[in-house]
C-alpha cells in the first residue's frame, strides 16, 4: 500500500507582531478606559500619551482597540495628542446618555425636557457658528451662559415675527402646553429668579443653560474661563470632534439656518432677518444626547 503524503504547502505562521497576546487585549482596553475619561489629558499622563503613541505606529494594536471600543459600543472619533482617545457613545450603548436620563440628572420636570436640549443645541451652534470653524482643528469657541441665553431670546423673537407674518397662533391654550413651540415656552420662561441667596433658579432659562454647560465640562467638552455673563468657557478639541459627529442632527442644522455669525467681541448674533420657514425644534433632541 502506498503511503499517501501531504505535499500542499504548510501554512504560514502568523508573524510575532501579528499574534495578539492577554498584555495586548489589557493595553487596547486600558487605552479605550483612558478615553472614556474625557478630562484626562494625555500630556499629564505618561502611560496615556505611551499607549497613543503605539496606536499610532502600531496598526494591529490600532485595530484591537478599534475593536475593544466597538465591543463597548463605543464610537472612535479620533486618536491624537490633542483629543486623546475621543469615543462617542453609540445609540445602543450602554454608555450613551439619554436626554431623559440628563433631565433626571438636573431634576427637571419631564415636561421641560427639551428645553435642556435646545440649550445644548445653543451652546453648539455659538461654540462653532461656521462650518469652517467646525472644520478648523485651531479653532477654539467662546461662550458664556448669559450669552447662550441671550442668543436663544433673540432667535424667540425672530420666530415669534415669522409666526405673525404667517398668520400662526402665538399664544396658545395654557392648559395645552404641548401645544406650544419650545421657543415660545423659553420666551415666557424667566430668564433667571433668584433664591433667597441670590442663586439662580434651577428652572429658569440661565439655570438651565448652566446645567448644560457645567454637564459638558463635567464630560470634558468644555473649559470654564471665568464668572462673567454668568460663567465663561472654551471649548475642547473632544467637544468639537463631538459637534462634527453630531453636525447631521435637524435641530442643530436648523438652528444654524437661523443664521449665526461671530462678531467682534468673539460672541456669535443673529443676522437680520429674512423670509423662510419657521424652526421647528425637534422634542428631546440635543447635544450630546440620542433621542
Amino acid at each position: 500500500m502506498t503511503e499517501h503524503v501531504d505535499r500542499s504547502e504548510p501554512e504560514a505562521a502568523a508573524p510575532a507582531s501579528a499574534v495578539v497576546t492577554p498584555a495586548d487585549a489589557a493595553d487596547a482596553a486600558r487605552l479605550v478606559s483612558f478615553g472614556l475619561q474625557p478630562r484626562l489629558q494625555p500630556a499629564r499622563d505618561q502611560e496615556y500619551a505611551d499607549l497613543l503613541r503605539r496606536y499610532r505606529e502600531d496598526p494591529p494594536f490600532a485595530r484591537l482597540a478599534d475593536a475593544v471600543a466597538t465591543g463597548l459600543g463605543l464610537i472612535v472619533l479620533e486618536v491624537s495628542p490633542r483629543a486623546g482617545m475621543a469615543v462617542t457613545a453609540a445609540e445602543d450603548s450602554v454608555f450613551a446618555v439619554r436626554m431623559g436620563e440628563y433631565a433626571r440628572r438636573t431634576s427637571a420636570d419631564s415636561g421641560d425636557r427639551f428645553l435642556h436640549g435646545l440649550a445644548h443645541l445653543a451652546v453648539a451652534a455659538m461654540a462653532f457658528p461656521r462650518p469652517e470653524d467646525l472644520a478648523d482643528d485651531g479653532y477654539i469657541g467662546r461662550v458664556s451662559v448669559n450669552g447662550v441665553d441671550a442668543f436663544v431670546r433673540q432667535a424667540c423673537r425672530r420666530l415669534e415675527e415669522r409666526a405673525e407674518q404667517q398668520g400662526e397662533n402665538t399664544d396658545p391654550a395654557t392648559d395645552a402646553p404641548g401645544l406650544e413651540a419650545a421657543w415660545r415656552i423659553w420666551a415666557r420662561r424667566s430668564a433667571a429668579g433668584a433664591t433667597k441667596d441670590a442663586r439662580r433658579l434651577a428652572g429658569s432659562t440661565t439655570g438651565i443653560v448652566g446645567k448644560a454647560v457645567a454637564f459638558l465640562t463635567d464630560s470634558g467638552f468644555l473649559q470654564r474661563t471665568g464668572d462673567d455673563s454668568g460663567g465663561t468657557y472654551r471649548t475642547t478639541a473632544r467637544y468639537q470632534l463631538q459637534v462634527r459627529d453630531m453636525a447631521g442632527s435637524a435641530a442643530l442644522a436648523e438652528l444654524l439656518e437661523l443664521g449665526v455669525v461671530p462678531v467682534t467681541d468673539g460672541r456669535p448674533t443673529l443676522l437680520p432677518p429674512e423670509e423662510s420657514d419657521a424652526l421647528e425644534l425637534v422634542a428631546d433632541a440635543g447635544l450630546p444626547f440620542h433621542s
